[in-house]
């Protein structure tokens, strides 16, 4: 074990440990009664499960601090249900099954740089770049003279992602894709051609 963690030292983002399994501290409050004791709200979530917890825990408390590692990591590819990312050190590799890789699945391609999060030397999840940029591989042609403001249609990008993008955009072209809330498009980067 890594040493403990008092309720004093929280903050969000922290990662702790409870009942063996790794969390990260979405919120907390510390609560002074006028009566009885001073304790902690917590909303924790699980690096593992993703399921949310709301603990109250006493002041004073103490909490066990995870065995937690981050490495940037380099997308390789995918076999099954695992995908393959190497270390950009010493190119050693490790696999994170398609479950725990959630929706960051629809945005990696080859070479994609990550952040993967590693609990008792286990690969439990990945953080992507806040845009990745990704190729059109099938969308409608849009309608000239179809001007209508903020009108959208759907588009495959390369990983297989379907997205809605506006009508300018064709086959071929490179877009810059928010990875951070479900995959929206927010540029294109290059036209295809």
């Amino acid at each position: 074990m890594a040493g403990v963690i008092d309720t004093s030292e929280f903050h969000n983002g922290m990662k702790i440990e409870i009942d063996g399994e790794p969390f990260v501290i979405v919120e907390f409050q510390h609560v002074k009664p006028g009566k009885g004791s001073a304790f902690v709200r917590t909303k924790i979530r699980s690096l593992t499960t993703g399921r949310v917890l709301q603990p109250t825990l006493k002041s004073g408390d103490k909490v066990d601090r995870p065995d937690i590692e981050e490495k940037d990591m380099q997308y390789l590819y995918v076999q099954g249900d695992d995908y393959y990312f190497m270390d950009k050190r010493d190119f050693e590799q490790t696999f994170i099954s398609e479950k725990a890789l959630g929706e960051a699945k629809n945005f990696l391609k080859e070479n994609t740089d990550a952040t993967i999060l590693f609990w008792n030397g286990k690969a439990i999840s990945v953080t992507l770049p806040n845009s990745v940029d990704l190729k059109v591989i099938k969308c409608d042609p849009g309608v000239r003279g179809d001007t209508v403001s903020g009108a959208l249609k759907p588009a495959t990008l390369e990983t297989g992602f379907e997205i809605y993008v506006p009508l300018f955009i064709n086959e071929g072209d490179v877009l810059k894709i928010d990875t951070r809330d479900g995959g929206k498009y927010l540029t294109r980067v290059a036209t295809a051609g």
